[in-house]
């Protein structure tokens, strides 16, 4: 009788990372290796499972069909080996993670991700602020934040790794209508932003006439301007709140995917460790490919 073939743990981390970038140095970059180590890791799982999990083009990869089968498995695996190592290995694990966040983001995924984190680890503390990317990157190359997640254009060379890329999307409130003088009142934070450049750069491209009708720091200032109708914004397509509907093909111009960049400082302390492979793990799914 042939002895059952156990699947490593580690082999199984590097095709996750491998599947949500679709591409294996990125994988390499997010799992802090080099990329041959990541691509010996993924030979040696298709060996031992006897499949093909991606299919390659010189800039991407893709799952096939049995890649996504075994993705689902290891997504599990991963994250209950993760969760008994905790609870096991480092369960006074304390200190101090200093973490800024792009408010959107925030408010719509960060809450349950750190909740998580600081039920394992209740002696962490955890400092998170909330602002523009700007901003967090000022304070951030100042040694204010330990991790940072900020706001990238995908082609950007940005250091850190990416996490989060999703559509964009134009949002108005329910019932709006664009004016019939043809110039689109936009919504927008201050520059620099990702979503201001790319909101603008779309109606340039589309030679549609617009004008920013209000400005404001705040993601909630710019919601509730939303909301009264005094213009359309640019939003994650996850991010649309229940009370703001995304505006159909009204003449506005199609927008590219937005992403999400994790930058750490050097030298992190274990804490500051065990919170970025957290948010990574918790992030990780399969990255849709721009437009």
């Amino acid at each position: 009788m042939a002895l059952p073939r156990n699947l490593d743990v580690d082999l199984l981390r590097a095709f996750a990372a491998i599947a949500a970038e679709q591409n294996i140095s990125r994988a390499a970059e997010r799992l802090l290796r080099n990329q041959s180590t990541v691509s010996l890791q993924l030979k040696r799982l298709e060996e031992l499972v006897g499949q093909r999990l991606f299919e390659r083009t010189p800039r991407r990869v893709s799952l096939t069909h049995d890649g996504e089968v075994l993705l689902g498995y290891a997504n599990r695996m991963l994250a209950l080996n993760d969760e008994v190592m905790d609870r096991i290995n480092e369960p006074r694990l304390e200190g101090t993670v200093r973490l800024g966040v792009p408010e959107d983001f925030a408010t719509s995924h960060m809450p349950a991700i750190l909740g998580d984190f600081a039920r394992t680890h209740p002696l962490v503390a955890l400092e998170v602020t909330c602002d523009l990317t700007l901003n967090l990157m000022a304070q951030f190359r100042q040694g204010g934040f330990d991790i940072v997640l900020v706001k990238r254009e995908p082609a950007a060379r940005v250091t850190g790794v990416r996490v989060w890329r999703e559509p964009l999307v134009w949002v108005g409130a329910e019932g709006y209508t664009l004016p019939d003088n043809g110039v689109v009142p936009l919504v927008l934070s201050p520059e620099p932003c990702v979503y201001r450049k790319r909101a603008v750069a779309s109606l340039r491209r589309a030679r549609r006439k617009w004008r920013v009708a209000y400005t404001c720091g705040s993601l909630a200032g710019n919601l509730g301007a939303v909301k009264a109708g005094l213009g359309v914004s640019v939003l994650p397509k996850d991010m649309v709140p229940r009370d703001l509907h995304i505006m159909g093909a009204g003449g506005l111009p199609t927008l590219r995917d937005t992403e999400i960049a994790l930058i750490t400082a050097s030298n992190l302390a274990r804490p500051s460790q065990r919170l970025r492979e957290h948010i990574i793990a918790s992030l990780e799914k399969p990255v849709r490919p721009g437009r």
